[in-house]
Parts: structure tokens; C-alpha cells; sequence
């Protein structure tokens, strides 16, 4: 049976939020429209793109979720990073740790109709073989792919100064992760042209991230129970790695977003 990999402790949207958003999904455009959901960490993209799935097959479209975590680039090609670039390139999830033409190939050949959706064993840090990748046999009807920094811009120079947090300060005092991760944002331009609708999920601000991914590593541990997650001190360092693209996205998303969506402390839907 397979594992869900992005296990979050969100049981699930409203159902007239999710026939809502599916309908706009529906309307995105493209052949087969690929409707993009973007959402700070814990925010509750993957169960979304799951109900949104669910929803299509329940009207007998086939739709498939794709999500940006399971393209990250291997441990090997993190720690050769680690050690061309800076040390804190180990950690996947910022920009630059995703293998951007994986996810580009992917839904190239989705939109022709045969594929194979790569997967990432977060708890062992690894992406797994393609022999385990899940087979795509027919076109699909709807393609939702989920991330959480999608089209979120470069921030000037100038504001990459100053450390963000502990571990900018304690980690990247010459600001050299920083730099590379903010200019690596430009590599993902050709994926971006790849959303026919961008929506976002636009949480109360960063301090309920760290509970939220402490929540969501809870949720990851639960489904494999044999299997050890990060502590609680773990998670906390771990969401300081995304905090300051996060600040980023929360400050220009909503400008740029066909549709943003407010949630409250409970990720519930406010709008």
C-alpha cells in the first residue's frame, strides 16, 4: 500500500471550499490545466490537492497531485552542494534544493498523458527509486501541483543584509546561503511558466508556522510509527531555514496569486 508522504495534521477543507476551489482548478486553462496551491509549511496544501483530486474523480475526471517536495534533490547532490556552496545546502527544502527539471519533465508529461510521479521519503531523507514512483497511464484532466514558495520573487539585495534569525546569524554570518538560495529563485522561472492558476493559501502570519510543521512532523511519525521524525528543537531550527522566503511570500503573494485564501490559527478558511 502507499505510504501518504505529506501526512499534515489538517483532517480536511470544508466541502463547498473544495468544490469551490475545484471549479476555479477547472477553469485555470491549459490541456490539462495545472492549478498550483502555495502555502507556508503546515499550511494544508497537500490535503487540499488530495480533496481536490478526490473531488475531480468523484465528477469522473481523472486528476493527478503533484507536489514540489517530492523533487528535491538526493542527499549525494545536497551534501556536493554542502560543500561547493555552503554547509547549510544539506538541509532540502529551500530554494535550490529541488531538481527543477524533474518537476519541468513531470508535468510536460503529464499534459501528453504518460508519467511516473516522483516520491520523497521525507523521514529517511532520500527520493526513492523510479521503480517505486507511482505510473501515470492516461492524460489526466486536472494536474494539481502544490509547493511552498511557488512564484514567490527575489528580495533585493539590500534586504539580505541583515540575519533573519539564530540561524542566519550563528550559520550564514556572511550572508553566503542567503544570497545563493534568493538568486536561486530565478532558476525556477521555467516551472512557474508551467501554473496555468496559482492559489494561496495566505496563513495569519510566520509565528504559527513552527507549530503548524511541528504538527505535520507528528502526523509523518504517526503513519510510520517504527520510524523516527525530528524533535520539537529539531523542527524549530529546521523552520528557520524557510523563514525568511516565507516572510517573502507572505509580503508578495497576495499580489501576485489568482486567488489567495486566508486561514485562521486552525488553517480554517476565512474568505
Amino acid at each position: 500500500m502507499r505510504r501518504q508522504t505529506h501526512l499534515t495534521s489538517v483532517n480536511s477543507f470544508p466541502a463547498d471550499f473544495v468544490q469551490r476551489m475545484l471549479a476555479s482548478a477547472l477553469r485555470s486553462g491549459g490541456t490539462p490545466p495545472v492549478f498550483a496551491i502555495a502555502g507556508l509549511q503546515g499550511s494544508g496544501k497537500s490535503t487540499l490537492a488530495a480533496q481536490l483530486a478526490g473531488a475531480a474523480k468523484a465528477r469522473g475526471l481523472r486528476a493527478v497531485a503533484l507536489s514540489i517536495d517530492d523533487c528535491y534533490l538526493g542527499r549525494r547532490a545536497r551534501q556536493a552542494l554542502a560543500r561547493r556552496v555552503h554547509p547549510l545546502l544539506a538541509t532540502r527544502g529551500p530554494p535550490g534544493t529541488h531538481d527543477t527539471t524533474l518537476v519541468c519533465t513531470t508535468l510536460d508529461a503529464l499534459r501528453v498523458g504518460t508519467a511516473r510521479l516522483p516520491r520523497f521519503d521525507k523521514l529517511g531523507d532520500r527520493r526513492l527509486p523510479p521503480s517505486r514512483w507511482r505510473p501515470i497511464a492516461q492524460r489526466p484532466d486536472l494536474i494539481v501541483f502544490e509547493g511552498w514558495f511557488l512564484k514567490t520573487p527575489p528580495q533585493p539585495e539590500s534586504a539580505l543584509i541583515a540575519p533573519l534569525n539564530a540561524l542566519e546569524r550563528d550559520e550564514d554570518g556572511d550572508g553566503r546561503w542567503r544570497h545563493w538560495c534568493n538568486a536561486a529563485l530565478n532558476d525556477y522561472a521555467p516551472l512557474w511558466q508551467r501554473i496555468d492558476r496559482l492559489l494561496f493559501l495566505q496563513p495569519p502570519a510566520f509565528d504559527v508556522v513552527p507549530r503548524w510543521r511541528w504538527q505535520q512532523e507528528q502526523a509523518l511519525v504517526a503513519a510510520q510509527a517504527q520510524r523516527n521524525g525530528m524533535s520539537r528543537s529539531e523542527v524549530a531550527r529546521f523552520v528557520q531555514h524557510f523563514e525568511r522566503i516565507s516572510r517573502q511570500a507572505l509580503r508578495t503573494l497576495p499580489a501576485i496569486a489568482d486567488e489567495t485564501i486566508r486561514l485562521d490559527q486552525r488553517r480554517r478558511p476565512l474568505d
